[in-house]
């Protein structure tokens, strides 16, 4: 049995809830997976496994600093392995902007990191206005309008594609 090990880099839990729903999809075709926060990563548990799967949310047009850090610290432990990285981000609503090829901030992050995944994925995330502080909810809803989305401060938009989200943790756990 193989092993894969997913970490996750999320900034209100839905990149958590997706690797969720993989490790679960994971699991049942029969792997062992072990999901950690990026912070918790040891060397020991990327050495350990097979297989190594990052997701990681946008905030405010960008990734986490802690993500490039870690990538770049750990991408030849990384490139040893199969490898994969998804991003989570709203943009990724958009018919346009929902693969890798098209949504900018899977083009940026590939543009700053020094590790190039072999297995890329983008999934859209989700819109919690009721959990936002007054901050975040005035600047997400402002974003929301420039660019057409929901401005409903009462309303929860969850744009994941949670069959697409199936697919690829199957497609993910099949690579040699």
């Amino acid at each position: 049995m193989t092993k894969t090990l997913i970490l996750y880099s999320t900034v209100d839990g839905q990149t958590l809830a997706i690797c969720q729903k993989m490790q679960m999809v994971m699991q049942d075709a029969g792997e062992q997976v072990e999901l950690l926060n990026l912070s918790e990563a040891s060397v020991e548990s990327l050495t350990q496994a097979d297989r190594i799967l990052i997701g990681a949310s946008i905030r405010y047009g960008k990734h986490r600093p802690e993500l490039f850090s870690f990538v770049n610290s750990n991408q030849a432990l990384l490139r040893s392995k199969v490898n994969g990285f998804f991003s989570v981000n709203v943009v990724a609503r958009k018919p346009e902007k929902n693969t890798p090829a098209t949504n900018p901030y899977m083009i940026k992050f590939l543009q700053l990191s020094a590790w190039q995944p072999q297995i890329l994925e983008v999934f859209g995330g989700k819109i919690a206005y009721p959990k936002y502080g007054p901050f975040d909810r005035f600047m997400i809803r402002f974003i929301m309008w420039m660019t057409k989305g929901p401005t409903d401060t009462k309303g929860t938009f969850d744009f994941t594609d949670w069959n697409k989200v199936d697919e690829f943790a199957k497609h993910f756990i099949n690579q040699q």
